[in-house]
């Protein structure tokens, strides 16, 4: 019986998964490929965006539990697997100048040990596409940047039987893959046409705040996979996470249909390969189907 496609998608928080690349995931599920999420840390510190749900007691003080059970109905509704590291979240810290992280979080336990809890991850699930975050964290939350490091270093370590000896049989994933998510490219197609229908565009806030986090190097699009006929899926999957996202903010304030018009993808820069698969790709999986599943 052929092997079946599997994908990793490694992530720093419960409603990442959802936000980023959920349309793809939901897709490759459909089509039988087996979807691992990997949530570096429990969200424990995230803030309640929801404006229905904040300044609740009851809500403030199991958030833990909380963020659990919306990660569980998320990964129901895309149709994915889904593990926890185990890794207490780092919180977003803010000031000037910005305040100490807290002890023990996910961004200050040592790049080696959570490299190897990855690794061990990756060594039982056998990928053959990872996807992460790029080094900027795709933004500048701790946990982000401290997924980037451990997916790159795990990506490159897990196929090295002297790396983690105790962390299972070596296995080499084929590819690897920055998710894009809110390029430059996306925003400012979408924002050009909601002008042009005369609708108001959400992405005026989102430009000053991209402005704060100062210059970066920009992705370099190579992937992307079209999703338009996920993007109910991927939404439903975002609302999940209640506590996490504002069901009348800018997230869902874009008609599906001019998403479908303007850009149906979602976007990925490829930046390991061990397959030949000419670039610019519409499949994370280019290049390794056949050699695979035949």
């Amino acid at each position: 019986m052929p092997e079946p496609l599997r994908l990793m998608a490694v992530h720093a928080h419960p409603d990442d998964e959802s936000s980023k690349g959920a349309a793809m995931m939901a897709r490759y599920v459909d089509e039988g490929v087996d979807v691992l999420v990997v949530t570096c840390t429990g969200g424990e510190r995230g803030s309640i965006l929801n404006p229905a749900l904040q300044h609740r007691k009851d809500i403030e003080d199991n958030i833990s539990e909380i963020r659990r059970a919306e990660m569980d109905r998320a990964r129901a509704i895309l149709g994915v697997r889904q593990h926890w590291l185990g890794f207490v979240d780092s919180g977003l810290p803010e000031g000037d100048p910005l305040p100490p992280l807290p002890e023990g979080c996910f961004a200050l336990v040592p790049l080696e040990e959570a490299t190897e809890t990855l690794v061990k991850e990756v060594r039982s699930f056998r990928p053959h596409v990872i996807t992460t975050y790029d080094e900027f964290g795709g933004y500048p939350h701790p946990d982000h940047i401290r997924t980037h490091e451990i997916s790159v270093a795990a990506f490159d370590a897990a196929a090295d039987p002297d790396k983690f000896p105790d962390a299972g049989e070596p296995w080499q994933p084929l590819k690897l893959y920055y998710d894009v998510g809110f390029s430059v490219e996306r925003t400012e197609a979408l924002h050009e046409a909601m002008l042009r229908l005369g609708l108001e565009s959400p992405f005026a806030e989102w430009r000053e705040r991209r402005a704060k986090w100062g210059e970066r190097r920009q992705p370099n699009l190579t992937t992307r996979v079209p999703v338009g006929d996920w993007f109910e899926r991927r939404d439903a999957a975002l609302l999940a996470h209640a506590t996490q996202v504002d069901p009348n903010g800018w997230f869902f304030s874009i008609p599906l249909d001019i998403q479908r018009e303007v850009w149906p993808t979602d976007d990925f820069e490829r930046v390991r390969s061990l397959v030949d698969s000419p670039l610019p790709e519409d499949d994370l999986f280019a290049g390794i189907r056949d050699r695979v599943t035949s």
